[in-house]
């Protein structure tokens, strides 16, 4: 069986410098730590994960908990945030695994099962924060991160929401609109924050927020936004912009105006938010939230708090920017 040693033999190195070099340690020039593991596959050396959890007292797996309360995780925002985590956790010699609450009744909640698989840490990319299952794993005794929601026990990262559809609706403004419907999910911190920056923009600009420019719907549910837009445009002052919960759900919208023989964004114009790769495909103007980001630095606060448990719980926003296609048009 290849060891260590064999690798350090081979690179002309100590066994010291081997084990830094795969374990990704920034003492270790880039260039050395290629070449390492360059000679450990040929070689085809594999670290030993009993020896090494005995050794560092961990087990080098991060438990990621989602519990379908937000769109699936075939929505590409959430889809993205998992894909840059995993890779980020794999880089640090990390892999990831799904929690969920026991495996044929056994082990109890989140915690006990987290406990169970010997988790280094938790990620929690979705949840119902008021279940008290989800909040006695954030309040217990494993590293937990939370994305996109503040819990304030755990580091967290979330998505600028407020910011992000106050900038999207300023936008909107600068281009001549002011009867500008906003079409929201439903009721989550995140919809609350994009409330809340909607309501911000158009009152600094002296327009009237009620129940007519802010209608209720779900997230990435395009039937719904298919009904609702079908009634915007029998109002009789109909909206000259609509923004909707999030690209997907705008293909709803979409079909609902083309139904009526109106075009975008001749007769009405259209907002999404995400920027999934649809929205590049239909032109959409939307606002891109930087889910690449926000997964790998969930990785980073993860890493940290299992690194230093007595540091302080910090808090960080990921601003996104908004992507200017061609679904909104400018009146004079």
């Amino acid at each position: 069986m290849i060891s260590i040693k064999d690798v350090a033999k081979k690179c002309g190195v100590s066994t010291a410098t081997v084990s830094k070099a795969l374990n990704n340690r920034d003492d270790v020039s880039e260039a050395t730590r290629e070449q390492i593991k360059k000679v450990a596959s040929e070689l085809g050396y594999y670290a030993n994960p009993s020896a090494r959890a005995l050794k560092t007292n961990r087990t080098y797996n991060l438990g990621l908990l989602y519990t379908g309360t937000e769109p699936g995780l075939t929505h590409e925002y959430f889809s993205l945030i998992l894909e840059n985590f995993k890779a980020e956790a794999e880089n640090n010699g990390y892999d990831i695994t799904f929690v969920n609450n026991g495996v044929g009744g056994q082990y109890g909640g989140y915690l006990e099962h987290c406990k169970y698989r010997q988790f280094d840490g938790v990620a929690v990319i979705t949840a119902d924060y008021n279940e008290e299952d989800v909040r006695k794993l954030c309040n217990g005794d494993i590293p937990v991160v939370t994305i996109d929601y503040v819990f304030e026990n755990c580091p967290s990262v979330v998505a600028d929401n407020m910011s992000g559809m106050r900038m999207l609706t300023e936008y909107v403004i600068s281009k001549g609109h002011r009867d500008i419907v906003f079409i929201h999910g439903n009721d989550t911190e995140v919809t609350r924050n994009r409330i809340m920056g909607f309501t911000m923009a158009m009152r600094e600009h002296g327009l009237n927020v009620d129940n007519n420019s802010l209608v209720e719907s779900a997230y990435h549910d395009a039937d719904r936004c298919y009904e609702i837009t079908e009634k915007l445009l029998k109002r009789k002052k109909r909206p000259t912009c609509i923004i909707f919960p999030d690209d997907y759900s705008y293909l709803g919208g979409y079909r609902a105006i083309h139904a009526e023989k109106l075009s975008i964004p001749n007769d009405i114009s259209a907002i999404g938010y995400d920027n999934i790769a649809m929205a590049s495909v239909f032109g959409l103007t939307t606002f891109d939230q930087d889910a690449a980001a926000i997964g790998r630095l969930a990785v980073d606060k993860l890493l940290h708090v299992i690194e230093k448990p007595e540091d302080y719980r910090e808090h960080s926003i990921v601003l996104g920017k908004i992507v200017e296609r061609d679904t909104v048009r400018e009146i004079k």
